[in-house]
């Protein structure tokens, strides 16, 4: 697929998600008051969201990352996660968010949650700036959410496509339509 000669749908205008990135944050902020956060961006799709998240947050904060893959493809899960890059910071007693781009069959979420679990935090949750629950092949449902979508193949503001358009400011998806 060349994307370039599809018709693009914007999902999340930029205006749109700086919005939500602002409820989001001021949410986060309230409940995490008085308690040691450590924001973990799950790379690479998460880190323009997550540095987002992180600066619109009122509460100290520490930020961390971590890589993972479960994709065989561009498009398909294969339903493992291997951890290619594992978080380095000790993340014992601190409550842990972890911040990644889309939540669509949930295997890495999941897997990423109980992962840091044996590292002994206070607490862990997630925060997507996508969900897609049509798609849900785990039970698992994020902490935050930025915005519900349909089960659409989407890119911009951190998604990628063929490790291209990270950079634009909203989140589109690719239509069957030529342009």
């Amino acid at each position: 697929m060349d994307i370039e000669k599809k018709k693009w749908e914007i999902l999340c205008s930029k205006e749109d998600i700086a919005a939500r990135v602002e409820e989001l944050g001021l949410q986060i902020s309230k409940d995490y008051e008085n308690k040691k956060l450590f924001i973990l961006s799950l790379l690479k799709g998460s880190f323009i969201f997550a540095s987002d998240i992180a600066r619109s947050v009122s509460v100290p904060v520490k930020i961390g990352f971590m890589t993972t893959s479960s994709y065989e493809d561009k498009f398909e899960s294969k339903g493992s996660v291997n951890v290619l890059n594992d978080i380095t910071e000790d993340i014992e007693g601190y409550d842990v968010l972890v911040v990644d781009d889309i939540t669509d069959s949930g295997i890495t979420m999941k897997y990423v949650v109980e992962h840091l679990k044996g590292k002994r935090p206070a607490s862990v949750k997630s925060c997507v700036l996508l969900d897609k629950p049509s798609r849900r092949a785990v039970d698992y449902q994020a902490d935050y959410i930025g915005f519900t979508i349909e089960d659409k193949f989407v890119v911009g503001y951190g998604l990628d496509y063929s490790s291209y358009y990270r950079n634009i400011p909203y989140v589109f998806a690719v239509t069957d339509e030529d342009r």
